[in-house]
């Protein structure tokens, strides 16, 4: 059975487009995070935006694993959520650095 079969084609679809809305919702926070690391030099924001290059990353390889590599469902969601769990973990860390 294809992984792609535990899922309709609507929710497959839906999935994909909410998927693509937070690469570029979540790419854009990186860059402005960034940026704005870039003009003050505040190693929390540079930390801050690590954390959210490292969600939109895994965001990515799970869309990339299960749509094109044809890998199971729960492995892309597993792969997704180490990185969710480690940018999440670098942005609680951001908000501690003085």
């Amino acid at each position: 059975m294809s992984p792609h079969s535990t899922i309709g084609s609507e929710v497959q679809l839906l999935l994909a487009m909410v998927k693509t809305l937070i690469l570029v919702v979540g790419g854009i926070v990186t860059y402005l995070a960034y940026k704005a690391y870039r003009r003050t030099g505040d190693r929390s924001l540079q930390l801050l935006s690590v954390g959210f290059g490292l969600i939109v990353v895994g965001v990515l390889l799970a869309g990339f694993t299960f749509e094109l590599l044809g890998v199971d469902l729960g492995l892309g969601v597993l792969i997704e959520s180490l990185f969710v769990l480690s940018g999440l973990s670098i942005i609680a860390y951001s908000l501690r650095v003085k």
